[in-house]
């Protein structure tokens, strides 16, 4: 399936309802408003196609790099391949739920986060603590080094308040995530989320949210979710 063809199938399954909620989370024109659940059957028909993922990225329209990400061949990317993907992410949703998922499917992932997260630019720095999100919750706890992890944690700590809110939600989600998914820290998780305490994320035009990690790990170690990992980054 070429690319135009492809990009007149998501016209196609574009609603409007749909794009005006993406709008409302920070997506722009050009867009369809094509629901996630509706690329499933198109993503089977073109299955990894990286070529076709990086033009259909390039465009600019916030459905045509989403579907680019589900597309996407990770294991075929570059290091420079993902520094082009995340300076056209121009919202969260790409930094954290395209880029950061595909990333989190290659071997050097943890390198790339590290030094989006040293950055200073909130949705670099987002992306990497979403990649470290994405890389705990499914790979063995064996393939991490316990140590940096811990020193991420303290950072959180030290730095969480005084962050970018969409590097703050993020950064709350990594506490949140190190303490269910990866046993060895569960305990300092628990305590870092305690010493954070409520995280008060701003949103355009929105009403800001109130997160507190410590809430949700209990939550989901109690409904025994303790060492989750899941089968697949990328649905």
């Amino acid at each position: 399936m070429d690319f135009e063809t492809v990009m007149q199938e998501l016209e196609a399954l574009g609603k409007e309802r749909t794009k005006k909620t993406y709008i409302s989370n920070g997506a722009h024109e050009p867009l369809f408003g094509v629901a996630t659940g509706a690329m499933k059957p198109l993503a089977k028909k073109i299955k990894k196609n990286q070529p076709l993922a990086d033009q259909l990225y390039a465009t600019g329209n916030y459905d045509a790099m989403y579907f680019a990400g589900i597309i996407a061949d990770p294991l075929a990317m570059t290091e420079a391949d993902f520094e082009r993907w995340i300076d056209g992410a121009y919202f969260y949703m790409l930094s954290d739920f395209v880029v950061a998922v595909t990333l989190a499917e290659t071997e050097f992932a943890q390198a790339v986060a590290d030094k989006w997260i040293a950055s200073g630019e909130e949705l670099k720095m987002s992306a990497g603590w979403s990649c470290y999100c994405w890389l705990l919750g499914n790979r063995p706890d064996a393939e991490f080094s316990e140590s940096p992890l811990a020193s991420m944690l303290d950072m959180v700590k030290n730095t969480i308040h005084d962050s970018p809110d969409r590097t703050k939600s993020a950064m709350n989600n990594f506490i949140y995530t190190v303490g269910i998914s990866y046993l060895p820290l569960h305990d300092k998780a628990v305590e870092t989320a305690k010493a954070v305490g409520p995280v008060e994320i701003k949103r355009d035009k929105k009403k800001s949210s109130i997160s507190l990690a410590s809430e949700r790990i209990q939550k989901d170690v109690d409904r025994g979710m303790l060492g989750f990992k899941r089968k697949h980054v990328r649905c």
